[in-house]
């Protein structure tokens, strides 16, 4: 295979698995506007509705367990397990519509979230073998691709179920949200199809696949990393960050300030529209230069913006924060994956992001419930302290940890 070629197949390749990212993430999206409206048709309590989302992160987690064993040990098999991802999606959001009981709604959520990070163990783990010397940007491209979902996911979706009336011309009553989501089957089962057919070069680069025994030490090893695991639980308080603080974003949105599901939901695309042009620059930087002064001044500035939201928590001062948020709430994500990846054998990139992304939600799982009994007691202010407390915490880590290349 030619140079040329051979670059043309991993732009390719980073192209399609971007914008598979990006599709899953637009249904990710989605339900942090149709979450508050669940809410309000069962009458949940802030803990349930919190517990539905620990859920979802336990899931989460536990998918990247045979995700990354399966990355690992079938690396000419990565676009079936890609498509796998999508049809559990799919299944999901076809019982999250269909179902106001509550067990079935954890059962809905719980395919949703197994197939959200069952995605990302052979995908990232492909991009990081396949761009060595590049892993902060293509990581960072494939995390452009969510953010682009999952900035058009809630106002699409909240025009959807609002609808939208633009004097005479355009007057659209809107559908419920329950057909909303049975509708997001579709483009799920549809991206998954077209994975089978177009990426089927994912993996290709691989000269021989881990047996289960070889995988099991491989672990082990990287277990026995400090290093791996101080950045697994980084990640893991990012992730707590960004489950607690949007979460009940959104319900402060509807129940306190009372806007409708499209206003919602242009506020919650503001928090990952920024970080579409800072996330890929930032992991150039963190290519180029040092991933640990990213990582920490993004933390800072997270921690800042969080504790700012105590004072500006409505009108323009709460856009504004929101969107300076979103340049770093997704964009330091790729990083911390990034400087794990560096501290990963060849060959075991799917494990490496499997153990991330397990850390993300091992560490991250209790947040939604911790959150929900806070924001019932102390409201948003009191998800502003909580969200910023845990972003020093990450500051403090992140200064002790010696990040640097070791492959």
């Amino acid at each position: 295979m030619s140079n040329k070629t051979s670059k043309s197949s991993r732009v390719g390749l980073l192209i399609g698995l971007s914008m598979g990212h990006g599709i899953k993430h637009f249904g990710q999206g989605a339900i942090t506007v149709i979450g508050p409206l669940l809410k309000t048709t069962t009458n949940m309590s802030d803990v349930a509705y919190g517990g539905i989302f620990s859920a979802l992160n336990v899931s989460s987690g536990l998918s990247n367990i045979p995700a990354g064993i399966l990355a690992d040990m079938y690396r000419k098999k990565i676009a079936w397990l890609l498509a796998i991802a999508m049809f559990c999606i799919s299944l999901g959001f076809l019982i999250l519509g269909s179902s106001k009981a509550y067990w079935l709604i954890l059962v809905s959520v719980t395919l949703i979230g197994f197939g959200t990070s069952f995605w990302h163990a052979p995908a990232f783990g492909t991009l990081a073998a396949r761009f060595p010397d590049k892993k902060g940007f293509a990581i960072s491209m494939h995390l452009t691709g969510a953010q682009i979902g999952n900035t058009l996911g809630p106002p699409v979706i909240g025009g959807i179920i609002s609808g939208i009336s633009l004097g005479s011309l355009i007057k659209f009553s809107g559908f419920s949200w329950e057909n909303v989501t049975i509708g997001l089957v579709v483009p799920m089962m549809a991206t998954g199809i077209l994975v089978l057919l177009f990426l089927r070069s994912a993996g290709s680069e691989a000269t021989s696949n881990w047996s289960f025994n070889e995988y099991v030490d491989r672990t082990k090893s990287l277990l026995k990393d400090k290093v791996v695991l101080g950045l697994i639980s980084l990640g893991g308080m990012r992730a707590s960050i960004h489950s607690s603080f949007q979460l009940f974003l959104a319900v402060y949105l509807k129940e306190e300030l009372g806007y409708s599901a499209l206003i919602i939901g242009w506020h919650i695309a503001l928090i990952t529209a920024a970080g579409i042009i800072s996330t890929p620059i930032m992991g150039i930087l963190s290519d180029k230069f040092d991933r640990k002064i990213v990582i920490q001044i993004s933390m800072i500035l997270m921690a800042i913006y969080l504790f700012l939201f105590i004072q500006f928590d409505q009108g323009i001062g709460l856009i504004i924060l929101v969107g300076l948020l979103g340049m770093f709430f997704f964009s330091v994500m790729p990083i911390i994956t990034a400087a794990t990846m560096d501290r990963v054998p060849a060959g075991s990139e799917g494990s490496g992001t499997a153990l991330n992304f397990i850390g993300m939600s091992l560490v991250g799982f209790m947040s939604p419930i911790i959150a929900g009994y806070i924001y019932s007691e102390y409201n948003f202010d009191g998800i502003s302290i909580y969200a910023g407390s845990i972003a020093i915490a990450g500051i403090l880590l992140c200064s002790i940890l010696p990040l640097k290349k070791v492959n």
